[in-house]
């Protein structure tokens, strides 16, 4: 019988990040709280632009976006919220937010080894570009690697695709 397989990828759904950044966009221009602050979020090239007249108000947008993406299914570790202090600029504040896509070599490197260490000892991984192949003959073990990466606390969105 032949190996049983799955991929570990961290994409983002940009069609969902697109409907929730809308509904943000209409909820800040609904809401009272947000009346005459300039607040608003946008797209900027492949990021994404929060803009308010104060600090707090850039970082409400943010919640309302964040609450937005967890309705849509989108992991908030899909963010790059690493220095997420809004910028002045002028008499507006900023903050632009960049998507995280893709296994950076360290978090491929980390996930392997985190499998190594606490996973079925039969299972094979193989960093190939971006993703992570996992291969073993037991599909229980590919289900056990699940459900220990699920658990596990890594600073990336992952996703299980090609499950054979």
């Amino acid at each position: 019988m032949a190996d049983s397989s799955f991929d570990i990828v961290s994409k983002v759904d940009r069609q969902e990040v697109d409907n929730a950044l809308n509904q943000a966009a209409k909820e800040i221009a609904q809401r009272y709280d947000f009346r005459g602050v300039g607040a608003s979020i946008a797209w900027s090239g492949e990021a994404i632009l929060l803009v308010a007249n104060s600090a707090e108000r850039v970082n409400a947008v943010l919640d309302v976006f964040q609450t937005k993406l967890i309705k849509r299914g989108v992991s908030l570790k899909a963010l790059d919220t690493e220095d997420a202090e809004p910028q002045p600029s002028g008499k507006e504040y900023r903050l632009p937010l960049a998507l995280k896509e893709g296994l950076s070599g360290e978090n491929a490197k980390k996930i392997t080894k985190l499998i190594r260490d606490e996973g079925p000892k039969a299972v094979k991984t193989q960093i190939t570009g971006d993703e992570v192949r996992v291969t073993s003959k037991s599909r229980d073990d590919l289900q056990t690697v699940i459900a220990l990466l699920k658990g596990a606390d890594l600073d990336v969105a992952l996703q299980f695709v090609n499950y054979r």
